[in-house]
């Protein structure tokens, strides 16, 4: 087994992989479900595991791979999975799911090891996390001990094994960025634990997923722990702060000047002010207690360091957030969250159902004994002297505190009856119209964050049709979220009210023909 080389491989994308067949495991993971298009583009054969196939077929990507499904605790499964396959991924990792999860996790390892051995696959490659290279295994917190002990497992193995090591991963959708990414908007100020203080060299799911990608490409094996960062160590108060600054916001953060055993307050603190869950924020609280930094740069010996160099923190976190842009939010929703093809930085489907960008919704439905032509018309006219069907006397207020503060308050329409993409409608523009089916507009009041108005004719076919009515907004800081909740009880009563005066007023023009 060879453990180093001095020559540097050529890019993944001039070499030819149609002979290798590679298994991801952990498939619709966040790093999985990054990783396979990335395989696929360079011309691999990539089979993809999940327990159910059915699990697989919201990415874009499932066919254009094999799939298998596979319960990793069955070693039938795995034995059936690896047939044929050169190159294993293993990015499996319960953070704490299972009651005794070091245990499974290591039991799930050692057969993954004995099932490579028996099916010849040549190399395993495992994404583990950065430890002090001194630390004893068990003064690693579970989380880390857990990942430590895996990685020397499969290292131990018959099978050549990569282990690459990596602390906190840059992208929307990763546990450890979206928890920086709800602390900084959502806090101004911070009373922490004194682990914010701990040095951190985070990378960016872009680079994490190139170093990934390679490793299916060397001309031979290798069995050895490459540490891979983004070239740069921040204290982790220091990832707040310039996330903080990203968003256009500034973050005070104060640590606690002693050292105590926080890891479950600290979990509980994470869990109550973001929205990962407990089961999550508890083990990446406890990995925080030690400095995650690499020690060496040999990944660099037999992969070559991407062309352009490496993203470091704040450009990765720009990378992370770029479509979540005025421009981008609406159409993200409209058209399911659109993807780019090259950005591994984006939310997939995979992701947990708190990533990305908060986004607060107030939806309506009404039954409209009309046809939805004739709730169109309605929906079309709305604003300017039709008014919003709704309080009007709040409205108004609204507009005169939005013109106090700069915006453009209440100013009417250009077309009392028509409406096109642009249009202005009082403090909102036309952002998207599709007639007679889809108004969107966006607000232009002045606003800690965006907001979209959403309404809908849905023909029944039959005469009757239902209106849909749904306002988005998206807070920018701690302001818009303690904007949201100071106005949402006034929704309560004037969303609803709009919903039914627009469903009645459509039904009375069909009485009136």
């Amino acid at each position: 087994m060879d453990t180093s080389s001095t020559d540097a491989q050529p890019p993944l994308e001039q070499a030819d992989h149609s002979d290798r067949r590679i298994l991801v495991t952990g498939a619709t993971g966040y790093v999985g479900g990054r990783l396979i298009p990335a395989l696929v583009d360079a011309g691999f054969t990539v089979r993809a595991t999940s327990r159910s196939v059915d699990s697989l077929k919201r990415f874009d990507w499932f066919d254009d791979v094999e799939h298998a499904a596979a319960d990793l605790n069955n070693y039938e499964d795995i034995t059936k999975a690896v047939e044929d396959v050169d190159v294993l991924y293993y990015l499996v990792h319960s953070m704490g799911k299972a009651k005794d999860f070091e245990k499974e996790e290591a039991e799930i390892a050692e057969n993954i090891a004995r099932a490579a051995e028996a099916a010849g696959v040549r190399q395993i490659v495992y994404l583990s996390g950065l430890i002090p290279p001194d630390a004893e295994l068990e003064s690693l917190s579970k989380h880390m001990r857990s990942r430590e002990r895996v990685a020397r497992i499969l290292l131990d193995s018959p099978v050549d094994t990569i282990v690459l090591r990596a602390a906190t991963l840059i992208g929307s959708g990763s546990a450890s960025f979206e928890i920086i990414r709800h602390l900084s908007d959502r806090l101004p100020i911070m009373v922490t634990p004194h682990w914010i203080n701990n040095k951190i060299e985070p990378i960016s799911i872009r680079d994490a997923i190139y170093y990934l990608a390679h490793c299916a490409d060397l001309d031979q094996g290798y069995n050895r722990g490459y540490d891979i960062g983004g070239g740069r160590v921040y204290k982790f108060k220091q990832l707040l702060s310039l996330f903080g600054k990203q968003r256009g916001h500034r973050n005070r953060i104060y640590s606690l000047p002693f050292r105590l055993p926080l890891d479950t307050l600290s979990g509980a603190w994470i869990a109550l002010v973001t929205p990962a869950p407990f089961g999550i924020a508890k083990p990446l609280a406890q990995s925080m207690a030690e400095d995650a930094v690499t020690h060496n740069d040999d990944i660099n010996e037999i992969i070559p360091v991407p062309e352009g160099g490496l993203l470091d923190y704040p450009d990765s976190v720009k990378l992370a957030l770029e479509r979540r842009s005025e421009d981008n939010v609406a159409t993200s929703w409209l058209d399911s969250w659109r993807k780019s093809d090259d950005n591994p930085a984006e939310l997939l489907p995979s992701d947990p159902q708190w990533a990305g960008q908060t986004v607060y919704k107030d939806t309506r439905t009404k039954d409209v004994d009309a046809p939805a032509e004739k709730l169109w018309a309605v929906i079309e006219g709305i604003g300017g002297d039709h008014g919003w069907y709704s309080t009007s006397a709040l409205w108004k207020i609204r507009g005169v505190l939005d013109r106090l503060v700069g915006g453009p308050g209440l100013g009417g329409r250009r077309n009392p009856n028509k409406l096109s993409k642009g249009d202005r409608i009082d403090w909102w523009r036309v952002e998207y119209i599709d007639a007679p089916n889809t108004l969107v507009l966006r607000a232009e009041m002045r606003l800690d964050g965006h907001a979209w108005l959403e309404l809908e004719a849905e023909d029944n076919g039959d005469g009757t049709s239902v209106y849909h009515q749904t306002a988005h907004y998206v807070p920018a800081t701690w302001l818009g979220h303690l904007y949201w909740w100071v106005i949402a009880p006034f929704h309560t009563f004037v969303f609803p009210v709009m919903a039914a005066n627009i469903a009645a007023a459509a039904a009375a023009t069909e009485k009136d023909k």
